[in-house]
C-alpha cells in the first residue's frame, strides 16, 4: 500500500515539474516576443546627423565614463550596420571614421544635452 502511494506521489511530482517547465518556457517565449516587438530598428541614411555614444574605462581611476558626443554627419552606411561618420565642424571635415551603428542615436536638432555618467567600480 505505501509503495503504491509513494509511486503515485513521485508521478505527481514529475507531472508538476513538467508542467512548471512548460509554463516557464511559454512565459519566456511570450516575454521575448513582447520585448522584440517593442524594439525599434534604427535605419541610417547618408547625410543624416547622429550622436555617438562614447564609453571609456579608466583603469587606474576605476571608473566607467559614458557620454553622447556629436552631432556627426553620416558619410556612408556599410553592410552589417557599420556607419562611416564625418565631423563637419572639425579642422579637417573630410576626415572620416567607421563606427558600429549600435553606438549611434538619431539627432533631431536643437541643443545636445551633455549628460556625463560616471560609475565607480569597486572590488567585490
Amino acid at each position: 500500500m505505501s509503495a503504491e502511494k509513494r509511486k503515485r506521489q513521485l508521478l505527481e511530482l514529475e507531472e508538476m515539474r513538467l508542467h512548471a517547465y512548460d509554463s516557464s518556457k511559454n512565459y519566456k517565449e511570450k516575454v521575448k516576443f513582447y520585448h522584440d516587438k517593442k524594439l525599434v530598428k534604427k535605419v541610417f541614411h547618408s547625410g543624416q546627423q547622429v550622436l555617438l555614444f562614447n564609453s571609456r574605462f579608466k583603469l587606474f581611476a576605476g571608473k566607467l565614463k559614458s557620454k553622447l558626443s556629436g552631432p556627426f554627419t553620416i558619410k556612408d552606411v556599410k553592410q552589417h550596420g557599420a556607419v562611416e561618420l564625418i565631423d563637419l565642424s572639425s579642422d579637417d571635415p573630410q576626415r572620416s571614421w567607421v563606427v558600429n551603428g549600435q553606438r549611434l542615436k538619431h539627432y533631431l536638432g536643437g541643443e545636445v544635452e551633455r549628460l556625463n555618467t560616471s560609475i565607480e567600480l569597486v572590488d567585490p
